[in-house]
């Protein structure tokens, strides 16, 4: 119950700590320039781009503000598990696969959650610490989304096709999207530090 108050509460006060309002007369182009970089560039500008004004023209700022996006999008996937696995109908097959999924996201929810922490540590720290903890959160990002992916592999074969197969990975492109995204964002941060 504790994990699940913390986890918004998190999210809330980096959103507040960014000091997200919506851009007004923000430059968007810094957002633009840094998405290019990233796999799925039209997701990273849609959801970054409501933070311009925030992330102005810094790449912490920017790493921040997309490891923030993650964490809503895997409380968001994590809560879509919770309610699906009480669906009505659902194969034994279907109903384990979802249960693996919650799990995975579960533990992908926590190492995005570590990552946020990890990264203000990055901001304050010089030299061989800097890479330490860049080296932390690089590599629990990385776990997260090798988790999101790991979801719909119980979801393989011919006897799992239909509508909650189609549903689960929608739901997982949208969260791995956002958290591939995210650490490319980090990575580049990490290159420019």
């Amino acid at each position: 119950m504790a994990s699940k108050i913390a986890i918004p509460l998190i999210f809330l006060a980096v959103v507040y700590l960014a000091g997200t309002t919506i851009a007004t007369g923000a430059k968007p182009s810094f957002i633009k320039s840094s998405c290019a970089t990233v796999r799925y560039p039209a997701v990273c500008v849609k959801s970054l781009s409501p933070f311009a004004k925030t992330i102005q023209n810094s790449p912490a700022q920017l790493a921040h503000t997309a490891l923030a996006v993650s964490l809503k999008q895997s409380q968001s996937t994590q809560d879509y598990f919770n309610k699906l696995k009480r669906f009505k109908g659902l194969k034994p097959r279907e109903l384990s696969a979802i249960k693996d999924c919650l799990e995975v996201v579960s533990d992908s929810l926590d190492r995005v959650s570590k990552s946020i922490k990890e990264l203000k540590t990055c901001e304050r720290a010089k030299g061989q610490e800097f890479l330490w903890h860049m080296s932390n959160v690089q590599t629990w990002v990385s776990s997260a989304l090798t988790d999101e992916n790991t979801c719909t592999d119980g979801f393989g074969g011919r006897a799992m096709e239909g509508r909650i197969k189609t549903s689960v990975q929608a739901q997982i492109a949208r969260v791995a999207h956002v958290t591939s995204n995210a650490l490319a964002l980090v990575n580049n941060f990490a290159k420019k530090h």
